[in-house]
């Protein structure tokens, strides 16, 4: 088992070095001295880690979103990017697969909506408005997002 100082007290430790706070933390809950812990720093720790885990899967989300919806409907410059556009569908595909978990999946099902409507205002901006087409709910399931094969028809 881990030797725990018993002298240390974490909440300070907290403020003046956090990295040591969450080895010391470590050690106290595999020590299994749970009446020691500070529980204050370790809810706010685990809620931050939580919102971390979730604001990256919805932007990995969103770059799918994005850069299929310019594969989709930005005609004039397909020619040039469709091959940089694929490639990073790819890897944001396979990012997300690394970082998914059910949890995290169902979250995404729950802001498919919210995730979409920032892309969408992304590719408007981007795209300076000239992309009459452009549908305002979302056309892909989520699904079809993370499936590594999948990649809409382009509009004619």
């Amino acid at each position: 088992m881990p030797e725990i100082d018993s002298n240390i007290n974490l909440k300070n430790l907290y403020e003046i070095d956090e990295s040591l706070w969450l080895e010391e933390t470590i050690k106290l809950l595999k020590s299994r001295h749970l009446e020691k812990l500070d529980l204050e720093n370790l809810i706010e720790e685990l809620e931050n880690l939580s919102r971390r885990d979730k604001a990256k899967v919805a932007s990995l989300l969103e770059q799918i979103i994005r850069h299929l919806l310019l594969l989709q409907f930005w005609q004039k410059e397909s020619e040039t990017n469709s091959a940089h556009w694929k490639a990073e569908i790819r890897s944001f595909r396979t990012q997300l697969k690394r970082n998914l978990t059910t949890n995290l999946h169902q979250y995404l099902e729950k802001e498919l909506t919210s995730i979409y409507d920032d892309a969408l205002g992304y590719v408007i901006e981007k795209t300076e408005g000239k992309l009459d087409s452009l549908p305002q709910d979302c056309a892909y399931t989520l699904e079809q997002l993370l499936d590594i094969s999948y990649l809409p028809e382009k509009l004619t």
